[in-house]
């Protein structure tokens, strides 16, 4: 079942929400519907959302490929900084 929920929100905001949905092809219900989905567990209970398998084909590949593997510091810093710098 659905429900209609009224939102009261600057104008500026609710058009930068429209023109957000538009470009992704999607209504703003259904972007605040999945922004919603985003922030509940099943059970309601508000929580923050941390990467999981199921959250996009893409973090699904990587899910645990680093598993066990040793982590410098000090090099992926130095990493970073010949890349970035």
């Amino acid at each position: 079942m659905q429900t209609k929920l009224t939102l009261r929100l600057d104008d500026s905001l609710i058009q930068r929400a429209k023109t957000h949905a538009e470009a992704r092809g999607t209504s703003l219900s259904r972007l605040v519907a999945d922004y919603f989905s985003l922030l509940t567990l099943d059970n309601g209970e508000v929580t923050e959302r941390i990467a999981t398998p199921e959250a996009a084909p893409v973090t699904a590949s990587l899910w645990g490929i680093l598993e066990g593997a040793p982590v410098d510091e000090g090099e992926y810093r130095r990493h970073l900084e010949e890349k970035y710098l």
